[in-house]
């Protein structure tokens, strides 16, 4: 069916931008992952809470949405939340996360290859879907959520809704509440993951017998993966949706999954990444996973897509190697990239965790920690263990007692918006030997003898400084934290790019995006 084929119901008098739909999708990732040292789905579900009303009161976009309702699967691996915008448009938003891995671990851990069956509605013929994408639309349809205001049963009931509702549960005793006019307009949003399984959703709501003032429903997504075959857009593409809106960036490689997804064998252009043999390899195997299904998108000929020319990307990402091509990947994917292709504000950034000190020590050192974000409602894991001796200094700084522990442990700042990412410049080793990493290099690009700087932790003065596996003959310790060496040969057999990698004789340093050095004028 085309477009212009499709009923369209009349439009809300306050249309959804896509700056907020984007910033309601946006938000849906708030604090994704429980904190490091252990948080119930309970405990994490009150942080999501906290962070995302936070987050809507200080957004000018969504600043007068309120949330009602959210609720986490058990195994936490979806989350769908309600909104409603307080401004009398009686606009409901029912936001679903997507992926809270990497892209290319969403891509490898999505049963496309099986096939069920997906009836929306009593009268509508089987549809073919993933088996994937079943399983989290089940997670999303079956998940409990505390109710975020008394409203009253549905179906006029004895007494108010329970403690714990499912989606439709809420649904259905918030229309019940709202004034029939304006007609409550319900709008399925999500990005990634999100946002395909949002394509199911959808219908599943279409066909749903409401107890009163029934809806009419919208569906915006954004970098959505195919959920279904033919039959399934065709379904989802003759349904009556306002707005019907489907997002993507011409560089983002989610949405080709599981469609076209070898189509990024090709990219990126320049300044690059190009794809090296083992990214091809990598996206043959992972398009093997569909084991033949041909899926197709909904509204797949009207696409509003941006980014065409490859003017936004990540310039620290640029060169022909695998970990390059998968952070742009994952850059191109991210809801931050999203936002800025749509001109809406950045959200606030979670913590950020950029450097220790000391790295190495035992239980009771005094560390210092430096980054980003930290505020009142941090909390500071070694690890997997909880620090329960530490001062927030400022936004910037931390100063935190070592907890008991063994080993070399993760150091990460939890808060409402999130959990800083584990990364070489916040590793602490309990001992006398610090862990060996590479935090930066200057400059990154040059010819044989070029005289690098590198900074980092660990580095001893008999460690040796390895160019991919030429190592350099001089190599001059400044100190634990920096040396400085000049690149070695560089065969013709070579690739351009090589990792730098730090042996010391017990520990090598792990490989980066941040340690690439490329041979050439």
């Amino acid at each position: 069916m085309k477009t212009s084929d499709r009923p369209t119901p009349p439009t809300s008098s306050s249309p959804l931008t896509p700056q907020a739909t984007m910033t309601l999708a946006a938000l849906a990732a708030t604090a994704a992952t429980p904190r490091p040292s252990g948080e119930t789905v309970a405990e994490q579900t009150v942080r999501v809470r906290s962070g995302i009303e936070t987050q809507l009161a200080n957004s000018p976009v969504v600043a007068g949405w309120q949330l009602l309702w959210l609720a986490i699967s058990p195994d936490n691996a979806n989350l769908v939340y309600v909104a409603l915008n307080t401004d009398g448009s009686n606009q409901v938003a029912v936001v679903v996360r997507g992926t809270v891995d990497n892209p290319a671990d969403m891509l490898e851990d999505l049963d496309v290859g099986t096939l069920v069956t997906f009836t929306p509605a009593g009268g509508a013929e089987p549809l073919a879907v993933s088996a994937g994408a079943m399983a989290a639309f089940t997670q999303v349809t079956t998940a409990r959520g505390a109710v975020g205001l008394p409203v009253e049963a549905p179906g006029g009931g004895d007494g108010p809704i329970p403690l714990m509702a499912t989606l439709t549960e809420e649904l259905g005793a918030l229309l019940q509440n709202l004034p029939p006019s304006p007609q409550p307009a319900v709008c399925l949003i999500g990005h990634s993951l999100g946002g395909c399984v949002a394509t199911m959703l959808a219908p599943y709501l279409q066909a749903y017998d409401w107890p009163a003032n029934p809806p009419q429903l919208g569906l915006v997504t954004y970098a959505a993966p195919t959920a279904g075959l033919q039959g399934f857009a065709n379904y989802v593409d003759s349904l009556p949706w306002s707005p019907y809106e489907r997002h993507v960036n011409a560089y983002d490689l989610v949405p080709l999954a599981w469609s076209d997804l070898t189509a990024a064998m090709s990219w990126y252009p320049p300044p690059g990444p190009t794809a090296t043999d083992e990214v091809k390899a990598l996206l043959l195997t992972i398009d093997g996973f569909r084991k033949g299904n041909v899926y197709v998108q909904p509204a797949a000929n009207d696409p509003v897509t941006v980014n065409p020319n490859y003017q936004t990307h990540d310039p620290a990402l640029v060169n022909r190697t695998r970990a390059d091509f998968l952070g742009q990947v994952a850059y191109q994917h991210a809801d931050a990239t999203y936002l800025a292709l749509l001109d809406a504000p950045p959200l606030t950034a979670g913590p950020v965790v950029t450097g220790l000190s000391p790295t190495t020590g035992g239980d009771g050192t005094q560390v210092s920690l430096t980054g980003s974000g930290f505020d009142s409602y941090t909390a500071v894991d070694f690890g997997t263990v909880p620090c329960t001796d530490f001062t927030v200094d400022s936004a910037t700084a931390i100063t935190a007692y070592v907890p008991e522990g063994a080993g070399i442990a993760d150091v990460r700042v939890t808060n409402l918006l999130g959990t800083s990412p584990a990364t070489p410049a916040a590793r602490f080793a309990y001992g006398p030997t610090a862990p060996v990493a590479i935090t930066s290099i200057s400059p990154a690009r040059g010819r044989v003898d070029t005289k690098v700087t590198i900074k980092g932790t660990g580095f001893t003065r008999s460690a040796k400084v390895l160019f991919r596996n030429h190592a350099s003959a001089h190599v001059d310790h400044e100190s634990s934290t920096q040396l400085t060496a000049r690149a070695p040969r560089h065969l013709p057999t070579d690739p351009a790019t090589v990792d730098i990698m730090i042996d010391t004789g017990l520990a090598t340093s792990p490989r980066g995006p941040y340690d690439e050095f490329t041979y050439g004028d």
